[in-house]
């Protein structure tokens, strides 16, 4: 700051030994410099330092000047981050890559949240499954990925693994919907069912359970879109699946009903949570991580 200039100077002279040689740091002359120096001795009524024949040394009054400078210097640096801190809290701007059951529930909530504090930070959320939210991070396109079951870990980062048990959905008139506990698989296999297509995690999870047993995933309806299967399950007496994290925390959607499968049939997965290796997150970005985390531990099993 300017009013902090003169005592950069003295600094830079205390430090050098020679007002030649710290003019030539600074960048000024040194017949300017010794004049600003001779302006500070003036107004503080005793000399800053001693002139020797080959340079200059602190005199005991400025060794007291340097020392409240340097203690300034620390304070001030310390005033700038906290204000940067403030400014990068309170704006910027936050992209994340996930996984589709990040988007009907937890994500809304948690942008919300977040915004109601601080509505200068923007998000952008883009969709982007398994090997898709790692590229993101690499690319510079995404700075937080949310992801289940990712096909491989290289450049990602953990922050927090998140086990996720696979749920049936059914509507609330279905028969497994008035059922106590947790659902055996081979009891939701007996009904149509919608599964994902093959990329996503969850379908790669039914797969693993029925290739130990002998059952077999028939469905009788496809898609890419876990909206659409969640949708369909409305209108059509079938059985979807979706991770816990897919479903609202407080059951508050009454047009559907989800059910634990019982692990022993079908393992939890691992939503990650993660930023590409090595890359410093904007302060925006890193508190919306910690939110996140936060209701993640709250919530959930995590590691």
């Amino acid at each position: 700051m300017r009013h902090l200039l003169p005592l950069r100077y003295i600094d830079a002279v205390a430090k050098a030994g020679s007002i030649r040689k710290a003019a030539e740091t600074l960048a000024i002359t040194s017949t300017a410099l010794n004049r600003r120096i001779l302006a500070m001795e003036d107004e503080l009524g005793v000399p800053i330092f001693e002139r020797l024949p080959r340079g200059v040394i602190l005199s005991a009054a400025g060794e007291i000047l340097v020392h409240h400078f340097r203690a300034q210097l620390t304070d001030m640096d310390r005033v700038k981050s906290q204000i940067a801190d403030l400014a990068g809290e309170r704006r910027g701007h936050v992209a994340i890559a996930c996984s589709q059951a990040l988007l009907p529930y937890f994500l809304p909530e948690q942008i919300s949240r977040y915004r109601a504090d601080h509505p200068a930070v923007t998000f952008g959320v883009h969709l982007r499954d398994r090997a898709a939210a790692e590229q993101a991070l690499v690319d510079l396109s995404a700075d937080i990925a949310l992801v289940f079951e990712p096909v491989r870990l290289s450049d990602f980062q953990v922050l927090l693994t998140v086990r996720q048990p696979v749920c049936a959905v059914v509507r609330p008139d279905h028969p497994l919907a008035g059922e106590t506990g947790k659902l055996r698989l081979r009891d939701c296999l007996r009904h149509p069912i919608a599964l994902p297509t093959a990329p996503y995690g969850v379908r790669h999870l039914l797969e693993a359970a029925v290739r130990r047993t002998s059952l077999t995933l028939q469905p009788a309806l496809e898609s890419d879109s876990f909206e659409f299967l969640r949708h369909h399950a409305m209108v059509e007496d079938l059985v979807a699946f979706q991770i816990a994290i897919g479903l609202p925390a407080d059951g508050g959607d009454h047009t559907l009903v989800g059910r634990e499968i019982d692990e022993r049939d079908v393992p939890a997965g691992v939503l990650y949570m993660g930023q590409l290796r090595g890359r410093a997150l904007s302060v925006a970005a890193t508190r919306f991580a910690n939110q996140m985390m936060a209701s993640f531990l709250e919530r959930f099993d995590c590691d």
